[in-house]
Order: structure tokens, then C-alpha cells, then sequence
């Protein structure tokens, strides 16, 4: 089994080299101010200069205007955006057909019921991404380092490619796999010394967790 990695909230070239040379599938990219990963379109920009090859880039936007999402497209020639907020299914088709780039949809559930929150999305999107709700009063939709219950997904046979997130670490990546079924990971808190602190050895300790996983 090969499980892809998604380290998110990157803002320094030298997280971004450590995940590529661990081997991370994608590198996500946080443009949304009240994010401790935040990325201003300046930042980027200069950024870009010193990202390496090989893992794909991820815009991760939460009801981004399009003079954001088109902006960070070129700053860091986006292979894809994901969307985090309360995008609609109509609104994902025409930020795909805007950005002419790969549009992943994140879905939060807590139960199994939400599982159907990601069908009206899937002719418009490549890729679901089931992270966990915040915590009340959170007003990250995201990186919030909390779980669900893995076993909602319970290797439930669904009809598109998607991802896990929410609360994962090192520690818990096989435990996460073997009860959800994932084959895709997306970790951001879980790598972090602090909110917005993202670690080297952090990143590779969870890029070998996940490629030990069987």
C-alpha cells in the first residue's frame, strides 16, 4: 500500500525541501489571514523562488474572492486549489473552469449522515477531503488538530478519490489508515511546534510513519 501525503501549511522553503525530500505527494499553501499559516500573495512570490521540484502545490482558500485565488495561482504555479470554506457545488465548477486547475473540496463531518455533504460536489471536483468540524467558537476551518471518528469512512467503497485529515500525527497516521481505509493523508498541526511552526524532523517523522504503513 502507498499512502500520499499532503503537508500543509507551508510558509519556508526549508519545511517545503524536507517534505519533498521525505517524499511528499503535496505540499499545501495557506491563503487565509486568520490562519497562523497564512501566505500574503508577497510572501508567496518569493517563496516560489526557492520551492523544490516534485510534490504538487496546493492552495488551500476558504471563500476566497477570485483576484486571491487567481493571484496565488501564479505566484506559486498552483497544480491545484483546495476549497475549506462554504464553497458551493456551483461555485466549485466555476472556480475549476476560472483557474484551469485540479479543485479539491473539504468536507467536515462528525458522523456518517455528513458523508453525503460531498455528492453534490463530485461532478465538479477532483478530490474530496473529509477533515474534522472545528471546535466551537474556532474560527479555523481547519488545522484545528482534532479528529472524527475514522471509522464514519470504514472502508466504505466510494466513488472518488478523497483524503483524510483532522488531528493527525506520526503516532496515530497507521491507526488512522487501518480503521478509515485512506490512502491519501493530509497533515498540517501534526508536524507543528506551535500553531504556524512547522519542524523538519516533525515532517519527516510523519512521511516515514506514512510510507511504513502495510
Amino acid at each position: 500500500m502507498t499512502i500520499d501525503v499532503k503537508i500543509c501549511g507551508i510558509s519556508d522553503a526549508a519545511h517545503a525541501h524536507a517534505a519533498a525530500m521525505h517524499g511528499a505527494t503535496w505540499l499545501g499553501f495557506i491563503f487565509f489571514p486568520p490562519s497562523p499559516r497564512n501566505l500574503s500573495l508577497e510572501a508567496a512570490r518569493k517563496l516560489a523562488q526557492q520551492l523544490p521540484q516534485g510534490p504538487k502545490r496546493v492552495g488551500v482558500f476558504v471563500n476566497a474572492a477570485d483576484d486571491l485565488l487567481l493571484g496565488a495561482v501564479e505566484a506559486l504555479s498552483l497544480d491545484a486549489v483546495q476549497l475549506h470554506g462554504n464553497e458551493t457545488p456551483d461555485g466549485a465548477a466555476r472556480i475549476k473552469k476560472l483557474l484551469d486547475v485540479k479543485v479539491m473540496k473539504a468536507i467536515a463531518i462528525s458522523t456518517e449522515e455528513d458523508l453525503s455533504k460531498a455528492d453534490p460536489f463530485l461532478p465538479h471536483v477532483d478530490r474530496i477531503l473529509f477533515d474534522a468540524k472545528p471546535p466551537k467558537g474556532s474560527v479555523l476551518p481547519g488545522g484545528n488538530a482534532v479528529s472524527f471518528p475514522w471509522q464514519i469512512l470504514g472502508h466504505k467503497q466510494l466513488p472518488y478519490k478523497w483524503m483524510l485529515a483532522g488531528g493527525l500525527t506520526a503516532d496515530n497516521a497507521a491507526e488512522a489508515v487501518a480503521v478509515s481505509g485512506a490512502t491519501a493523508l493530509d497533515v498540517s498541526s501534526g508536524v507543528e511546534t506551535a500553531p504556524g511552526k512547522k519542524s523538519s524532523a516533525s515532517i519527516q517523522h510523519f512521511l516515514r510513519a506514512a510510507k511504513a504503513i502495510k
